[in-house]
């Protein structure tokens, strides 16, 4: 009976519906502009461009539909996405610093990409963040005063699920409210809250509360905001190509689609024009070839963008040539500086049945909650666990500065995070739990992400080399001590009676070592710098260097790891590079 629920749950969910899966079936094969990946960036870009009835856009993605995705629109259920059929399911390479162990790499191989996928935290990091690329591009158009447009034309702010009153929980004036993707606060209360609230009063200072994170000064605890609507996630698949969007006549969505490289069309004042796409639906056993007349934009995401580039011969010849592969051009930074936050969870045992544990480990117990959820979008389900987060810094002073330059964008962006959440996010069998994640947020370790072979259907070599400078490692171990301290406040006298874990001061290198793994936020790997700079792979436009026709638009193009969850930053970037195509081609 329970599974008939489920089923029937499904059709319950809001359907994108018109999506090819065959190449066969696309009813034209013109298009003005081509966008390779249906991801958090890619589908901004289709849906804007798509706004001019008079072109015609064609999105190729690798993923199949979100139909039927159940856990990815229950926004507690985001973690079972990780290492499903919606995950391309990528490894790292052993990572040195963590005991020479490989991790899971989680990318979303779905409709939406990662943001079908993620935890949905929706941060956009502080505006020191967006006037260091802004200096270093040599473009003010990045600038944090310059994106807010974009940030408004991105963003519906929306109440959260249970209507709760939200004053001094965020700050209306820093929001849009009517723009396309849905952002909210939590619209699910934990006992946990108000001890949360009242140890930041008793730290002396040092865990103050802040309003509103994203209102370009985020260091202290605040309320999370997430990009849900109306209890359900909202990614850019139910938001950019919700049904308002998808039955436009002149936007159309391949899935299924995995493109093997990008092809150079013909030379143009002797520089290479690239607009041609080649790609399979039945793993290279057959292969197709289309052309866009205007552009063709890349927004394969971090990984994926720097292994088209590379596996089409655009990238650094001393890699590609033993691998067979002809260099088309030379761009050595192609795949270079991977860089991620790394991430510890640390799980406290709580004196409570109120956290989501239950819910997550007995599907009998999740069974009314789950009936709630799909009769009015409420409930523990209609949330993330978690409710608050928080960003902080070291004082320059401290030893983990020893040699080391300040890596932040300036002295109000945060070197650590810290995330409240109401229970383990892969409970055991039995317990319930407070967990608090740190994660080093300004992180100063990086290295290439690269291909091991001319095949362009196997996995690529990710290596973000997590904890990999003394820094790194040393940040991690602070933020560890930062919040041992804040556990430790009266405020959870008899609430918390133990940690969930055991470390000592002799045995918490390798603890660190042996659990930290990334927040799956990477960056960098295409990364933008000023025109006519000698690194880099796109100027400030997006524009890939040297080359006519070919754009990238992602959060690889970044040039700094933001301090921030990169989802809204990359929402930022497509909204922006829309504009300066719509521009460049006089576009509605």
């Amino acid at each position: 009976m329970l599974t008939c629920f489920f089923f029937f749950a499904l059709f319950l969910l809001p359907v994108n519906a018109l999506f090819y899966r065959r190449f066969q079936d696309l009813p034209v094969k013109d298009f003005d502009f081509i966008v390779v990946g249906g991801g958090t960036a890619g589908n901004v870009v289709a849906n804007r461009l798509s706004e001019d009835p008079r072109i015609r856009v064609l999105v190729l993605e690798a993923g199949g539909s979100d139909k039927d995705a159940f856990n990815s629109h229950v926004p507690l259920y985001g973690r079972r996405l990780q290492g499903s059929q919606f995950d391309w399911n990528f490894t790292t390479t052993p990572q040195a610093a963590l005991n020479n162990r490989p991790i899971a790499y989680p990318r979303g191989f779905i409709i939406g990409g990662s943001s079908s996928i993620n935890l949905m935290v929706y941060t956009r990091g502080p505006s020191e963040d967006w006037d260091r690329m802004a200096r270093v591009t040599g473009d003010s158009g990045w600038n944090w005063d310059n994106i807010q447009s974009f940030i408004r034309k991105n963003e519906r702010f929306v109440p959260p699920a249970d209507h709760h009153n939200t004053t001094g929980q965020f700050t209306p004036s820093v929001h849009g409210f009517h723009g396309v993707n849905s952002v909210s606060l939590s619209g699910w209360r934990y006992s946990s809250d108000p001890r949360v609230l009242e140890a930041m009063k008793e730290s002396g200072g040092e865990f103050r509360f802040n309003e509103d994170m994203n209102s370009g000064f985020h260091l202290g605890f605040g309320w999370t905001q997430t990009t849900v609507g109306h209890g359900t996630r909202s990614s850019s698949s139910t938001s950019y190509l919700g049904p308002q969007y998808i039955n436009r006549k002149n936007l159309f969505v391949l899935l299924n689609t995995r493109v093997l490289r990008v092809k150079q069309t013909h030379t143009s004042s002797k520089t290479l024009v690239v607009r041609g796409v080649e790609f399979t639906q039945n793993s290279g056993k057959t292969t197709h070839t289309l052309q866009a007349t205007k552009e063709l934009i890349l927004s394969a995401g971090s990984i994926g963008t720097p292994t088209i580039l590379m596996h089409s011969g655009i990238g650094d010849p001393n890699e590609l040539t033993p691998l067979n592969i002809k260099t088309l051009h030379a761009l050595p930074s192609v795949g270079k500086n991977l860089t991620d936050h790394p991430l510890l969870v640390t799980n406290y045992n709580a004196n409570t049945t109120d956290t989501t544990d239950d819910i997550l480990r007995n599907a009998t117990f999740a069974a009314p909650f789950e009936r709630t959820w799909n009769e009015t979008r409420t409930g523990p389900l209609s949330s993330t666990q978690g409710r608050i987060l928080g960003w902080f810094r070291f004082n320059l002073s401290e030893s983990v500065f020893e040699g080391v330059d300040d890596p932040a964008a300036g002295p109000n962006s945060a070197h650590y995070e810290v995330i409240i959440g109401n229970g383990a996010g892969n409970p055991p069998p039995t317990g319930h739990f407070l967990a608090l994640t740190m994660a080093v947020v300004s992180p100063t370790s990086a290295s290439p992400s690269r291909v091991n072979s001319s095949n362009p259907l196997a996995p690529p070599l990710i290596n973000p080399n997590i904890l990999g400078t003394t820094f790194d490692f040393t940040a991690m171990r602070e933020a560890f001590f930062a919040t041992q301290r804040f556990i430790s406040a009266p405020s959870f006298n008899g609430y918390i009676t133990a940690p969930a874990f055991n470390v000592t001061d002799a045995t918490l290198d390798d603890f660190i070592r042996n659990n930290t793994g990334v927040i799956w936020h990477p960056v960098k790997t295409a990364a933008m710098s000023a025109r006519g700079a000698d690194h880099g792979v796109v100027d400030p436009d997006l524009k890939v260097k040297g080359l006519e026709g070919l754009r990238i638009v992602d959060a690889s193009v970044l040039p700094f790891i933001p301090t921030a969850h990169t989802q809204a930053p990359t929402y930022i970037i497509a909204e922006r590079a829309a504009a300066l195509i719509k521009e460049e081609y006089g576009l509605n």
